[in-house]
């Protein structure tokens, strides 16, 4: 877990590294790929969503694009997420 907060898995959201090294917010919760779950009440993904750390948690190295597009999807209020 990102930012080392203990909560009910309904209140994360999984980010997942896919084998093409690109990393996306599994909203399933069952994509395959190396998981990480930060916490997305509370704005808590803003204060512990990291790039370096992301990057160490997952064992991947992300490009700007894909970081930038994890952020606005974390960010945009939408049914997805928990």
């Amino acid at each position: 877990m990102i930012c080392s907060r203990k909560t009910s898995k309904n209140e994360l959201t999984r980010l997942c590294a896919n084998p093409d090294g690109s990393v996306t917010v599994d909203t399933t919760g069952k994509a395959p790929g190396r998981g990480a779950y930060i916490c997305t009440g509370g704005g808590c993904y803003k204060k512990g969503l990291n790039r370096g750390r992301l990057e160490y948690v997952l064992r991947t190295k992300m490009d700007q694009d894909n970081w930038e597009r994890i952020l606005s999807e974390m960010s945009a209020p939408n049914d997805l997420m928990p």
